[in-house]
């Protein structure tokens, strides 16, 4: 599959046997916003394996990580479930990454320290480039504990010496005590650290889809203006409502999703009248 000579392309499919048609280091950037371990009943393959060093695949990291993954899904059994489903993806998204890429995994609280640990074996320990936490305030509270109101999304490259980084471009924030900076300075507003305030998608608002885990599209902008150049494509394989076509669209980026959820094609034939939809493998 030559991704480059699709254009904006949404692909209907099991998003594995997708992307290991892909060619290597065909992108600059990968987000991916795969489905939550929440305990809810999830529609995938739930069978528990045990990875020993000797006999077992082992991955780009050799024996080393090989034993990480023995360790930590032996100390959670349901998140090894969880990682037999996003592992397999997770090397695909690495080789698919070119020398200067980058990797955005969007997680909850419930599976993102497993995640890190995980993916310091697989990409390398020094390829872990930032935790971003992106914080919100809507919705219910919980009064037994304090009240979950952030994501975090995790970044790795891969290659620590290469990547490519533009915080110049991103969408800006605004002072949060702009009496303390010169006018100048307030007018065009503060670059974000790894801390980023957004609201969800409102529920009434104009960005909002009727899908249920529709990501803001100021999140993804930001993403894709640092991490990639004006002419290159994204690709997300957890496409969902297709904000990150959306977003690449608007700034110029060519896109290339993957879902298989007929609600979330639905969702994206009337947001990207500007793709191409293909259905895999009748394509």
């Amino acid at each position: 599959m030559d991704v480059h000579r699709l254009g904006n392309v949404v692909i209907e499919g099991d998003n594995l046997a997708v992307i290991r048609e892909m060619p290597d280091a065909a992108f600059r950037l990968i987000y991916l916003d795969p489905p939550f371990n929440t305990g809810r009943t999830q529609t995938r393959r739930t069978s528990t394996s045990t990875r020993v060093t000797d006999s077992g695949r082992v991955g780009f990291k050799g024996a080393r990580y090989e034993q990480v993954v023995e360790k930590v899904t032996s100390y959670d059994d349901r998140f090894a479930d969880y990682w037999e489903f996003l592992e397999p993806r997770l090397e695909e998204a690495w080789r698919l990454l070119s020398e200067d890429g980058t990797l955005y995994l969007h997680l909850d609280f419930r599976e993102v320290h497993y995640a890190k640990v995980l993916l310091d074996a697989l990409f390398g320990r020094e390829c872990f480039l930032n935790e971003i936490v992106w914080a919100y305030d809507y919705g219910a509270r919980s009064k037994k504990k304090w009240p979950a109101k952030h994501d975090t999304i995790l970044v790795y490259v891969k290659d620590p010496s290469s990547y490519y980084f533009n915080s110049e471009d991103v969408d800006r924030e605004p002072y949060m005590a702009p009496g303390l900076v010169t006018p100048e300075k307030a007018a065009r507003g503060k670059l974000p650290t790894d801390v980023w305030w957004h609201t969800i998608v409102s529920p009434t608002g104009k960005e909002k889809t009727g899908y249920a885990t529709q990501k803001p599209l100021g999140i993804l902008r930001r993403i894709i203006q640092a991490s990639s150049r004006p002419g290159d494509t994204v690709l997300d394989f957890f496409a969902g409502s297709g904000t990150t076509g959306v977003a690449a669209s608007q700034l110029g980026r060519s896109f290339v999703l993957v879902d298989q959820n007929p609600q979330a094609i639905e969702v994206m034939r009337s947001r990207l009248p500007e793709a191409e939809f293909i259905n895999w493998p009748d394509r």
